[in-house]
């Protein structure tokens, strides 16, 4: 086995969320915007995939150093050992991006580490003419941030958030990563309640089923690096197998979600399906202001219409005056929102007890958190 460079990607404001996943799969790591790094073999690569609920995706780092010239960007690329992850056949296109740095015209960085790829493979290869390129797919990204670029490849595919479950969506649904995070960050535990009274097409609850059973949030899908030879399918099989046997099926799980929408909850309920939890999560047609119950140490998370839209909101903010009236009464119970609306406190009728900033996509938003009272401690 060898020692890679792995990075994690992250959303803003969820690298600390990351790392402790990645510290919880037995990785020590650091954290800086936007991603977490660590070290880790083959497995490491496989596993960190599979298991990250909250990560973007995962990268394999080749190389970084400084490079304020074109050819000082060539040469080091150059002299980094392509040939231990490419082989002769790979397909390797090659993006960029360039924040703060004199290099900053992103097609000739793109061009030049591609060309510098292609002269280190002919050496190593004995080869004259270009690469077929027909083979299994490595996607390179050449990141320069203050004239230190890394250069990385996408060991994910798709998006982590992509699980392989949304059949349906909606307009504007919540990423799965997002869903999975909001989740984390309240004190739910599976053998409590849990509601999300907005549930679109049941991103939400479906992560907390995920969760509650300790499903690997990547069991249903592939990753691009599963065609790397250097990958052994046995790596895969085993990672596979350790999703089945850590999963905990048996867990009781007590999980609804609601929309105002019909055709979201038919969505919603297909999705579930869709991931093997259909049984677990019960969906209904049901506007906020009607919520009642009688269960006590429940946890509601939610992602409500924010009312972006100018004409959306005076509807949107009566909405949160009828919420905050039907949720008065659940002294126990934690809520938790996520919105874009300043004012949320003052429509819900009662100041949060903390709030964190997120990003839903590129809406700036607080995750406004209201704990409930504590269980009496069992004697």
């Amino acid at each position: 086995m060898s020692k890679y460079n792995i990075i994690a990607t992250s959303a803003m404001g969820l690298e600390a969320l990351v790392a402790k996943e990645v510290r919880a799969l037995g990785y020590e790591c650091q954290v800086e915007n936007g991603r977490i790094s660590f070290q880790g073999d083959e497995k490491a690569i496989a596993r960190s995939n599979m298991w990250l609920r909250t990560a973007d995706r995962i990268k394999v780092k080749v190389g970084e150093f400084k490079a304020t010239t074109f050819d000082e960007l060539f040469e080091k690329t150059k002299a980094l050992p392509w040939e231990n992850y490419l082989p002769e056949e790979a397909e390797f296109p090659v993006s960029g991006k360039s924040v703060k740095s004199k290099l900053f015209s992103v097609s000739d960085c793109q061009g030049i580490v591609k060309k510098a790829i292609v002269e280190r493979m002919r050496t190593h290869y004995k080869k004259t003419g270009w690469f077929d390129e027909n083979g299994p797919l490595f996607k390179i990204e050449v990141a320069l941030l203050k004239d230190i670029a890394t250069i990385t490849i996408d060991a994910s595919g798709s998006g982590l958030h992509k699980r392989g479950y949304r059949t349906g969506q909606g307009e504007a649904p919540l990423k799965e990563t997002l869903a999975a995070s909001l989740i984390m960050l309240t004190n739910w535990t599976p053998d409590k309640p849990f509601v999300d009274p907005f549930c679109g097409s049941g991103t939400i609850p479906i992560e907390a089923a995920l969760i509650g059973q300790n499903i690997a949030p990547g069991f249903n899908r592939e990753f691009v690096s599963e065609q790397w030879g250097w990958i052994s399918d046995q790596i895969w099989e085993d990672v596979r197998m350790e999703a089945e046997d850590l999963a905990n099926y048996d867990q009781p799980l007590d999980i609804e979600g609601a929309d105002i929408d019909h055709r979201m909850v038919k969505i919603a309920e297909e999705n579930a399906f869709e991931a093997g939890l259909g049984d677990l999560v019960n969906f209904k047609q049901m506007q906020v202001r009607d919520f009642t119950t009688t269960k006590e140490y429940g946890v509601i998370v939610g992602n409500p219409p924010y009312g972006e839209r100018l004409g959306d909101k005076p509807a949107v903010q009566q909405m949160y005056k009828e919420m905050g009236a039907a949720f008065s009464a659940l002294d126990t119970w934690s809520i938790y929102m996520l919105t874009s609306d300043e004012q949320f406190e003052t429509f819900f009728g009662k100041p949060a007890t903390k709030k964190r900033k997120l990003f839903n996509g590129f809406i700036k938003t607080d995750y406004y958190q209201y704990w409930g009272k504590r269980p009496p401690r069992s004697k």
